[in-house]
């Protein structure tokens, strides 16, 4: 995971905005990237969330995360789409 970790930050520093499918699992124990999903539209990653389903709250951590990982503002990471959803689709700009 590591490796598509710096490949991903690698693309981030070259073309300023990357796309990322997210599989959220709300509920879970610890916020952490736990694999990928090669599917018919692509790669998703499955992202486990130290957040409950309600209110946004896991979203909220799933940004955070994110900028984090990615060390960009929080402003930097938008949910496109899926944010009722457990399957997101995530904007990181630099």
């Amino acid at each position: 995971m590591e490796t598509k970790i710096s490949h991903w930050q690698s693309e981030l520093s070259k073309s300023h905005e990357l796309y990322l499918r997210i599989k959220a699992r709300p509920g879970a124990a610890a916020t952490k990237l736990n694999g990928t999903l090669d599917t018919s539209d692509g790669e998703t990653i499955k992202m486990d969330v130290a957040a409950p389903p309600e209110k946004g709250k896991a979203n909220a951590v799933i940004v955070k995360y994110l900028s984090i990982m990615f060390s960009v503002n929080k402003d930097n990471v938008k949910i496109i789409s899926g944010a009722g959803d457990k399957l997101k689709l995530i904007k990181i700009s630099s």
